[in-house]
Order: structure tokens, then sequence, then C-alpha cells
């Protein structure tokens, strides 16, 4: 379990990692923070072993979990970035690939202790008609939550996490560390956005223009400037539709830009934007508005091919005159 899915701290893991990051080394060459690793893993609550989440199909299928329009495959995560729990990126520095561990991890650090204050009544009619039913996910007021009863006009709702209260078990193996950029971008953003767009990396020339400092023995001199070539990068995200609704994505894209660019060592993230199957149409529009001279030939040849008479429909219009 990827420490963004369900957690509401995803903006400020990184902040804390960023601090963290130079911090903590191991002197044989294990992980440190700031490693990409790739993961497989599977949390399960403390209490009776009920997994809740995890990269592998097998289990998944064993726990009953609906495999529909989920995607069951290891996970690729930054050391100390706050991607996993806090328990658990201590455990991985110092580990090296193949080494598995098992990570416990108690309420108040995974989801929180159970709060019986969370669990509110409120107005039925502040809950959507369709969702009006026990163990219904809802929204009341901008708070997340799940309805317990509806009775009359009043609705029984627990604002608390549904992990609230458990302690959770954590159990992972390190399968490769991951030294591709490609494939360090094709992780993070999966954790960003729960999906991976096509992307890449450019490389161009640009010049700069940068300052020279003066001669030292001349007390004098002035610093000057000089025109330089210098080689930039840029990572290049092709845009989804699925991006534009997400939340995420749209209130912190220029965190996680930075983000991406500090971790990846690229000059800029380039969202692009491809349209296709109806730029034809639209280039032929342009073409025959904009040229005036060739225009009623092809209207006649256009009433031609559909079997209309041309004379007939002018014929029509003067006498709606």
């Amino acid at each position: 379990m990827t420490d963004d899915a369900g957690s509401e701290n995803d903006g400020a893991v990184e902040e804390r990692a960023e601090d963290d990051t130079d911090t903590d080394t191991d002197a044989d060459g294990g992980l440190e923070n700031g490693d990409f690793v790739r993961l497989d893993y599977t949390v399960r609550t403390v209490e009776d072993g009920t997994v809740v989440d995890t990269t592998s199909r097998e289990v998944a299928a064993d726990a009953g979990i609906d495999e529909e329009d989920r995607e069951f495959e290891p996970r690729t995560v930054v050391v100390g970035a706050g991607h996993v729990f806090e328990a658990v990126d201590h455990a991985l520095v110092g580990d090296r690939e193949d080494d598995t561990d098992t990570v416990e991890i108690p309420a108040v650090d995974a989801f929180g202790e159970f709060d019986p204050d969370d669990v509110r009544t409120v107005s039925a009619e502040k809950i959507d008609d369709d969702d009006r039913y026990p163990g219904a996910q809802v929204q009341v007021d901008g708070d997340q939550g799940h309805l317990e009863t509806i009775i009359g006009g009043r609705a029984r709702v627990d604002f608390n996490h549904p992990l609230a209260g458990d302690d959770l078990e954590y159990e992972y193996e390190i399968l490769e560390v991951v030294e591709d950029r490609i494939e360090q971008a094709r992780g993070m953003l999966g954790i960003y956005l729960q999906q991976v767009p096509d992307l890449r990396i450019e490389t161009e020339e640009v010049e700069e223009t940068v300052e020279v400092d003066p001669d030292e023995d001349d007390e004098d001199a002035e610093p000057t400037t000089e025109t330089e070539v210098v080689e930039r990068e840029s990572l290049v995200v092709e845009a989804t539709p699925q991006m534009a609704m997400n939340q995420q994505w749209m209130f912190q894209k220029q965190q996680i830009a930075g983000q991406m660019m500090a971790r990846l060592g690229v000059d800029r993230l380039v969202v692009e934007e491809v349209l296709d199957g109806g730029g034809g149409m639209m280039g032929g529009m342009g073409g025959m508005m904009g040229g005036g001279g060739g225009a009623p030939a092809d209207v006649e040849e256009a009433l031609a091919e559909a079997d209309v008479d041309a004379d007939e429909i002018v014929e029509e219009l003067d006498a709606d005159e």
C-alpha cells in the first residue's frame, strides 16, 4: 500500500522527505533515501489478517478482492519520500535487492485511531437519493464517510477512515533498484495519478547568456557576458482525459512537477496534449471557408452528388421571401 492510497498527506510527504533525502545513508551500500525501488507488497490487518491492499493478483483472488478495473503489479516508490508508510520507509534504508521484510504499523501511524466523534448524525437532505442505503460512500459538507443508517430525515454517517483503529502488517519484497529514469517517472506518476500516461525524455540544445568573471589581476575590469550552448532535458508527458479529471493533478500539478524534476534531474516537465480523430474534417472546413474563388464549384459538385436540384432550392427560397 502506497501511503497516498487513502491517505490525506500527499502534499506533505514529499516535503518531509526532501529534508531527509541526504541524511540517511547506508555505509555498506544498501538502499538510501532517494533511491527508486520496485516493490511487491501485501498489507493486512493485524487483528484478523484481512488483506487491504496488494500488488499480487493471486493474493487478491484468494482474498476475494474485486479484480475488475484494477492493476496488480509491483510498484515503484522512492525511499524516504513518503510513498509508503513512514515505518516502511525506515525499514527500506539499508536493504538490498531480493530482501524481504514484514513491518507492523500501529493504527496511529497508519490511518489513525477510531474517533467516536467522527460518527455524526446529519440531515438526510445532504445525501443524494441514490446513496441513501447502508454502506454507501457519501460526501457531506466536504467530508468523506460511509452511511451507517438512515431513518426518516436523519442519517448516521461514519467519517472515520475505513481502516481507522486497525494496526497493519506490511509485507514486502524488493524486486529491483530502478535506475532507468523513464521507469522512475512512470512510478512517480503512477503514485500521483493512479495511471501511467505515455512519456519520454527529450534533450535539446539552447543558447544561454552567462556571466564571465573578470580577470583577478585587473582591478578595473568589469564582468562580461558570453553566449554558450547548453543541453536541456524535458520530461514530456502525453496528457490523457483522466488527467484532466484527476483532482490531485488539477490542484497540485506545480508541486508534482517540481518534485519530479528534482527527483529525475530534468529541467522541465512538459504536458503534451495530442488531438486526433477530428483534424481532417476541421481542416477541410477551414479550407473551404477560407477559399472564396473555388467555393461555388464545390457547392455545385456537392449538390450534384447529393442528387439535389440547385434551381429548385433557389425557387423555394424565393417563394419563402
